[in-house]
């Protein structure tokens, strides 16, 4: 017998009041009124339970927006390109659409356009390491891409540590020394040298495994060590079979290929044009799920650029991300001392980067780079009020 079926017969059948129903059921008054009322209207068709679905949604997704996602989905995952919740989020933002990644996580489920992974290990227990600064570390590799003939060419790229930017990406025959030392050049005339470069030990990236070769007390490197030791730039390898430490770049080519297999290319100049057009995507289109969904480009011109700069260079930038606390102020340490820069409550619990240049100290906000506050520290005060 069903629920409402034994608090209506209480009533009707053995006489007792709402209240006596409610106390015995552990139900409420108003639910056996509501119940008694509607077997006065309708009949033993009251016994049946009623679906709690509302007769209107006012906040669902119409059907329109609905295909667009699924379709949106398809296209994404037939051009070889990232296609999760966040990266239709952006795309639809663009068309003037706004609708929640969880949203469209849950309609693509329900389309079944999402595949099961297994449990995979948490973000949270991850320690990332990344740059401070633009172009405070360049991270370099090449890989193996096949045409469709069975030809076998390498496509060599310079990533941004701190942004993700893909600095350079370029496809080759081969990949020689000579084509390390070129593409570097190129890269650093377009955007600035590096303070570092982080490399595998490959031949054409460095000698220093090799007989004779860096760091074996008889040779003095190859074209690119030496190019680097000329311009101030520390050299940085990983690990001998411990590819992980070039994570970002290794990262990178599973990104690549996964485009490439979509549009496979006939030949040389047709793969560099498929490269020249996903780099542009993958800069300025494609939110990247390290930077806060932000695009590399945006990330890469949104802090002053690291230099080659001595270590004795007063000229030196510092950075710091920081959260502002309840009370508006964050923390620096200067000269020495520990300084409070009060930069408002308006602002509480606002993700900022503090750039700090001598005695001149900048707050702008992670997420837009806008400007805070401009302080002139002055480390005989605890308290430092912004400039203005």
């Amino acid at each position: 017998m069903a629920k409402n079926e034994i608090l209506i017969k209480a009533v009707v059948v053995q006489g007792l009041s709402y209240g006596a129903v409610a106390a015995r059921y552990g139900v409420s008054k108003s639910l056996v009124h509501k119940l008694h009322h509607r077997w006065l209207r309708e009949g033993d068709a009251a016994f049946e339970e009623r679906s709690r679905r509302p007769r209107s949604s006012p906040t669902r997704v119409p059907d329109g927006v609905r295909d667009r996602i699924i379709a949106l989905r398809d296209a994404l995952v037939r051009d070889g390109l990232d296609a999760g919740a966040d990266t239709i989020t952006t795309h639809l933002a663009a068309d003037g659409i706004h609708v929640s990644r969880t949203t469209i996580w849950r309609i693509l489920t329900t389309a079944q356009r999402v595949t099961p992974h297994p449990q995979k290990r948490p973000r949270s227990s991850w320690h990332r390491f990344t740059a401070d600064r633009p172009n405070e570390l360049w991270q370099s590799d090449f890989t193996h891409v096949t045409l469709t003939d069975g030809t076998d060419t390498e496509v060599i790229g310079w990533i941004d540590d701190h942004s993700r930017y893909l600095l350079h990406l370029t496809a080759h025959h081969r990949v020689t020394g000579r084509t390390v030392t070129n593409t570097f050049t190129t890269t650093a005339h377009e955007h600035g040298h590096p303070a570092a470069t982080l490399t595998d030990n490959g031949m054409v990236y460095t000698t220093r495994l090799a007989r004779g070769g860096r760091g074996r007390g008889d040779g003095a490197g190859n074209a690119f060590e030496t190019l680097l030791a000329t311009l101030g730039i520390t050299q940085k390898n990983g690990k001998p079979f411990k590819p992980t430490t070039q994570g970002k770049i290794e990262r990178f080519w599973q990104t690549l290929k996964k485009h490439l297999d979509a549009h496979p290319a006939t030949s040389l100049t047709e793969l560099q044009t498929t490269l020249d057009r996903f780099r542009d995507y993958y800069n300025h289109t494609r939110p990247h799920r390290a930077l806060g969904r932000r695009t590399p480009a945006f990330a890469y011109q949104l802090i002053p650029k690291a230099a080659p700069t001595p270590t004795n260079d007063p000229n030196i930038w510092r950075v710091r991300y920081d959260t502002i606390d309840n009370d508006g102020k964050i923390t620096l340490r200067h000269h020495g001392r520990l300084l409070h820069l009060g930069i408002g409550r308006a602002h509480t619990r606002t993700d900022i980067i503090c750039l700090v240049h001598n005695d001149d100290a900048t707050i702008i906000t992670l997420d837009t780079g806008e400007l805070l506050a401009e302080f002139t520290l002055n480390p005989t005060k605890n308290y430092q009020r912004k400039n203005g």
